[in-house]
């Protein structure tokens, strides 16, 4: 609900009990303040029970907001003071910040003085406690929470007090704000003071109660201030002015006029001085608005703690009763929340043979979890971590090796152009016919070029099993990380197996690489039909290379220069088809005869090359897919049953006991749920009396 609609219930609220307040203004008995709060007490019991219900059961713990007055005020504001009066009690005073932890005060009226009872509750623990120990009941829990010094802190001490003629009401008293630190304060007492303040105002339930001194500038306030920040035009706001008996000039124009945008309305209000007694100074109060010639004209609306009290008591009721449907289904949605998560437990073990069925299980699932990512390819379980996503991966360093396999038969602009081929063609040279090229030089040729894309091959094998070794492993933190000893077994016996197949695949990729080394041989009728591709170009090649050599013999001689697109005089390069521009400088001198045996020798190597590449770039990531799938499909699972469960069947639950994180988790949660479902019965009790009442 937003802070206007719920400002517009709050002053309709406050409309339509105008019965209930001309009835109080006939009620002038000596204790007025009590008939009042007991009267009021009958028409919001059954909501105040449900929000004292839920606050004892501690439902904000789970981030539900209750409806709360939050009483906030710049220091020696009087902040203690209203409290004192609302409560009739006495509170910590003293100089300096009085206030070092917030205050919940839970005020509730009883009929009897037997029936009237006060305790403090901090740090977990409750005790009762006489009147008179209060101040020094509150003093001790403060210096046990926030220390001996001056410091502040977040956690609050809670004050019951059960008391005839005590207004229902539970209000927040937050520490007074302070800018400059004095008394061994810390240095950054206003930044801490603020942040605490923060906490409590802004949630959207909070009901502000702005403590302002008659005597200063409402506008300069502090408190005013941080208020507006949350709630800029004070439509959750009350403001409270103390000391009227100390400033009363110019008073009315402040309160009425309202320059800072209270929307609830002003208070105006005496309190008690020196050793006066409750009753002495809620009489003398009633006098001062009564007869004092600047304070009578105030609106009795807006003048008196007991006017105050009512006021708070409506806001209350009035907020808690707007808010109660929403807490009720923030609690339904958080049962739910905490019931999902603890349906996302791993099952709670309580026998070995329940423990033997859940590790075959879980170790079902790790298999099948696996088998998507690996072999199927799905990423569900991962969406968000591309890491995961294992078939796009591998395909992307199958691709890449592929180009550099391919890489390697092509040649770069500025190679020199058969110059290795021609220089080892010459030293092969012997008596023969000379049409017959030498197979040593192919080979050696065909070596040189395996061996230098081996250790790729290499590293593709490694990198691949790096990456599955990965891959397997968050798989396993994923079903294993809530059992510690179990994860730490099935890491062993899987390490063992994966570093044994990551071997096997290595073995299988040098074999490949030996065979490609020391035997060329291809049934695949690609290499002729590259290679006729290729030699088609030799006489162009011929023909080009005839020309540079006509042009570069007349540039030498200082004769004419006709430039050509087929080759460069100046570079010594010549175009060859499907190899591109190309250095022969090494070929210039070269009988023609020997460059076309080193012509039709690349050429034989460039097709055959191409066989190399299709049959190492499909079958080294063939075999390592091959021997990925087998790993995956059954033998992981074959070998974390063998070495895991077969020594530990029927004492499994000792391998699969919880990890103190999980079981921590565990009661936690077991903890919220009981809250939660207390919560939600206790609500719907209180509920269906104010049913049955209606």
């Amino acid at each position: 609900m937003g802070s206007s609609c719920l400002s517009e219930r709050l002053k309709m609220s406050m409309l339509m009990t105008n019965s209930f307040d001309d009835e109080a203004e006939e009620v002038k008995a000596e204790d007025q303040g009590s008939s009042l709060a007991i009267s009021y007490q009958q028409q919001i019991r059954p909501l105040l029970d449900a929000v004292d219900k839920l606050r004892n059961l501690d439902i904000m713990k789970e981030g539900i907001q209750l409806p709360s007055i939050v009483v906030v005020g710049d220091q020696s504001s009087g902040k203690s003071s209203v409290l004192e009066s609302l409560a009739g009690i006495k509170l910590p005073r003293g100089q300096g910040i009085c206030t070092r932890v917030p205050l919940v005060m839970r005020l509730q009226s009883c009929a009897e003085e037997s029936e009237e009872e006060i305790s403090i509750e901090f740090n977990g623990v409750e005790k009762f406690i006489q009147e008179s120990d209060i101040t020094s009941s509150i003093d001790t829990a403060t210096q046990e929470i926030a220390g001996n010094g001056k410091g502040i802190s977040h956690t609050p001490i809670t004050l019951h007090v059960t008391k005839v003629g005590a207004p229902d009401l539970t209000m927040v008293d937050l520490p007074g704000i302070t800018r400059v630190p004095v008394g061994g304060q810390p240095g950054d007492i206003f930044e801490q003071i603020c942040e605490i303040i923060k906490e409590y105002i802004t949630p959207k339930e909070s009901i502000i109660l702005n403590v302002l001194a008659a005597n200063v500038d409402f506008p300069t306030c502090e408190s005013i201030r941080m208020s507006q920040k949350v709630d800029e035009l004070g439509e959750r706001t009350l403001a409270v002015v103390t000391k009227s008996d100390r400033a009363p000039d110019g008073l009315k124009e402040k309160v009425t006029t309202d320059a800072v945008n209270i929307g609830l309305g002003y208070v105006c209000v005496r309190n008690g001085i020196g050793d006066e007694s409750n009753a002495e100074a809620r009489e003398k109060e009633k006098n001062l608005f009564d007869f004092h010639p600047l304070l009578k004209d105030l609106d009795k609306s807006m003048v008196g703690i007991p006017t105050l009290a009512k006021k708070l008591m409506q806001i209350q009721a009035t907020t808690i009763s707007a808010t109660l449907p929403q807490i009720v289904n923030k609690i339904e949605s958080m049962l739910g929340k905490r019931q999902a998560e603890m349906r996302n437990l791993p099952q709670h073990l309580c026998n070995p043979g329940e423990a033997d069925v859940a590790f075959v299980k879980l170790v079902h699932e790790l298999k099948e979890s696996l088998k998507k990512i690996v072999i199927l390819g799905e990423f569900q379980q991962f969406p968000d971590d591309p890491k995961m996503h294992c078939t796009a991966r591998l395909r992307e360093k199958f691709d890449m090796f592929y180009r550099d396999l391919s890489q390697r038969g092509s040649f770069s602009v500025g190679d020199k152009f058969l110059s290795k081929e021609s220089r080892m063609l010459e030293e092969a040279k012997g008596v023969g016919l000379p049409n017959f090229l030498p197979r040593s030089v192919f080979l050696e040729l065909l070596q040189k070029m395996v061996e230098e894309i081996s250790e790729k091959s290499l590293s593709l094998a490694a990198t691949v099993w790096d990456y599955l070794e990965n891959v397997i492993s968050r798989v396993i933190e994923h079903y294993c990380h809530c059992y510690p000893l179990l994860e730490s077994r099935v890491r062993r016996a899987v390490q063992g197996l994966v570093v044994e197949k990551k071997e096997e695949c290595i073995n299988h990729v040098k074999q490949m690489i030996e065979m490609e080394k020391g035997i060329d041989f291809t049934l695949s009728p690609a290499y002729m039909e590259t290679y006729g591709t290729l030699i088609r170009s030799k006489g162009q090649f011929m023909d080009r290379l005839g020309r540079l050599v006509q042009q570069h013999t007349r540039l030498a001689s200082k004769g004419s220069y006709n430039p050509s697109s087929d080759f460069d005089v100046v570079n010594k390069t010549v175009v060859v088809e499907d190899f591109g521009e190309m250095e022969v400088g090494d070929l210039m001198e070269l009988p023609a005869e020997r460059v076309q045996e080193a012509y039709e020798m690349q050429m034989s190597l460039a097709a055959y090359w191409k066989v190399v590449t299709l049959r190492m770039g499909d079958g080294i990531p063939l075999h390592l897919q091959f021997v990925c799938r087998n790993l995956v499909g059954n033998e992981l699972e074959t070998q974390i049953l063998k070495h895991v469960g077969g020594p530990n069947f029927g004492a499994m639950d000792k391998i699969l006991e919880e990890s103190p994180v999980v079981a921590g988790k565990r009661k936690s949660l077991i903890n919220s749920l009981q809250l939660l479902k207390d919560s939600k019965t206790a609500v719907a009790n209180i509920m269906d009396r104010i049913a049955e009442a209606a």
